[in-house]
């Protein structure tokens, strides 16, 4: 049975002899029925309280299991990112080796058909320059041919009144008429009488070579 503070002080007791003060006891039951009720009170008080305080319980732990979520949510997020990002990286240098590789590639295929390019020109100068020199040679050795015709001896021109060849002409044909002269000239010579001197004016001094 539930006691209540109005039960307290509906109380009746049986009387006796020699028995309580009646209002003391009265007295004595509203003082006791006034502490129940405060008690009761208090006791209501503290249940609600206590009801309050176990749904911001609730809520906070609510709240810390959010906030939990939230960060292992986060931490694996990071460790993702992290293990993208090294996976970028990596294929980014992976990238760039390559890239570098083809560069280095290019750069020697470059160089060497550069070497090929620089040795085929100082090929072609060398041969150029031999050509050139030959050319030099031989235009010398015409020259020196034709300075020869020039101061051949009147009595040669008489006995050759042949016209030379021109020097527009083919310079072998031209060569070769003046190594004939040359050699009827050295002839001509040994026919000149004794104590004549031979002035035959030539000036062989040769090919001048530069």
């Amino acid at each position: 049975m539930k006691l209540t503070p109005l039960d307290i002080k509906k109380q009746e007791f049986r009387r006796v002899l020699r028995g309580y003060d009646p209002e003391e006891v009265e007295a004595f039951l509203e003082m006791v029925a006034e502490e129940y009720e405060g008690t009761i009170r208090e006791k209501n008080e503290l249940a609600d309280e206590v009801l309050k305080l176990r749904t911001q319980l609730r809520d906070y732990q609510e709240v810390e299991r959010t906030l939990k979520e939230t960060l292992m949510t986060a931490q694996q997020t990071i460790t993702e990112s992290r293990e993208s990002s090294k996976r970028e990286a990596d294929l980014i240098i992976r990238e760039a080796q390559v890239k570098a590789d083809e560069i280095l590639d290019d750069a020697r295929k470059e160089l060497s058909r550069l070497k090929n390019e620089i040795l085929m020109l100082r090929t072609q100068k060398e041969s150029l320059s031999r050509r050139l020199r030959h050319l030099l040679e031989s235009q010398l050795e015409l020259l020196g041919v034709l300075e020869i015709e020039d101061v051949a001896p009147e009595a040669q021109a008489r006995k050759q009144p042949a016209a030379a060849p021109k020097a527009t002409g083919n310079r072998f044909e031209i060569v070769a008429h003046e190594e004939k002269a040359a050699d009827d000239a050295a002839r001509g010579s040994e026919t000149v009488p004794e104590g004549e001197p031979e002035d035959t004016g030539e000036k062989n001094e040769g090919p001048v070579i530069y």
